[in-house]
């Protein structure tokens, strides 16, 4: 009987401590492949997060339907702490407008937590459209409208909606040439078959340093750390063109507020190391980290903004 009720015993320990670890166990959801920014930021705050609260926090990777296979999961979770979605921006604030069966409401299905990190984009020109400068580029495109074209990563991309913006705020005219990915489009620009492109600051930054391109301006409010010398377009004359690539994290709706703050000061210090910061910086990334309301009100305005300019061009996802 002794032998019965050390067996039973053990079973129920092993049983508590396994309850208990399940418990411990935080899921980071990374809606798109590994390799990329996502990715990448995920995994940063996952090891973070592990060594500052001594949980096991896993990256699970779920591409699918343009990021809606991993974020439909997290919407799912139980609004407990456990799970949490990394995401970019243009799920957020982009797809609502531009996709006409979007199935999410940000604002319902969510809470925003903080933004995590971001990149800037540039507004970058081949070295055989003989322009110069941003104020060359504009005197050119208000001259001859609709004689000059830029490439983007395709059509409702942040970059694609970037360009429409400036377009607006110039009054300028030119023309969008969409392609399918960053890869294909920079070719081209370096082959100097297309003349302009706004593209993120990391996968150009080698050909602007080399010389093989021509930088116009940042599309930021501010200069980046990661190249100091590059003016923004506001410094040039050219306000109102504010658009960076960047990285946030959300809970399910339902989450406690003070789940949601501990998130935010957690993955606030966690990138204010040193040694995630060189990490950030090795992907072209700065750290971004806001309180969760800041958060929430940039997703809001930025919202606006695109789906003010996607119904004013009338743009259409592919």
């Amino acid at each position: 009987m002794k032998n019965l009720f050390r067996k039973v015993g053990l079973s129920v320990t092993l049983a508590t401590s396994l309850s208990v670890a399940a418990q411990e166990r935080m899921s980071i959801v990374a809606p798109f492949p590994a390799g990329g920014p996502v990715d990448v930021l995920s995994r940063i705050l996952a090891d973070g997060l592990q060594k500052k609260t001594g949980q096991t926090v896993v990256v699970e990777n779920l591409p699918g339907a343009a990021g809606n296979l991993g974020i439909d999961k997290v919407k799912r979770a139980k609004p407990d702490g456990k799970t949490w979605l990394v995401v970019p921006a243009g799920n957020l604030t982009i797809n609502p407008s531009l996709m006409p069966n979007f199935p999410f409401v940000i604002e319902r299905d969510f809470v925003p937590v903080t933004m995590l990190a971001k990149a800037p984009n540039v507004f970058v020109a081949s070295t055989s459209s003989r322009l110069g400068s941003l104020r060359e580029m504009i005197a050119q495109a208000k001259a001859r409208p609709g004689a000059l074209s830029y490439a983007s990563p395709g059509i409702g991309s942040g970059l694609h909606l970037a360009g429409e913006l400036f377009k607006l705020q110039t009054n300028t005219d030119f023309l969008h040439v969409p392609y399918k990915g960053t890869g294909p489009a920079l070719n081209d620009l370096l082959g100097g078959t297309i003349p302009l492109m706004f593209s993120n600051l990391p996968a150009v930054l080698p050909h602007i340093k080399s010389g093989k391109l021509v930088v116009l301006g940042l599309t930021d409010s501010v200069r980046s750390p990661v190249a100091p010398d590059i003016p923004t377009l506001a410094e040039q004359g050219v306000s109102g063109v504010v658009v960076t690539s960047w990285y946030g994290i959300l809970a399910p709706a339902g989450t406690t507020p003070a789940l949601v703050e501990q998130m935010a000061k957690d993955a606030a210090e966690i990138l204010a190391q040193p040694a995630m910061r060189e990490q950030l910086r090795a992907q072209g990334l700065s750290d971004a980290t806001q309180k969760p309301a800041e958060f929430a009100a940039h997703i809001k305005a930025e919202t606006q903004t695109w789906a003010s300019i996607i119904k004013t061009r009338g743009i259409v996802a592919e």
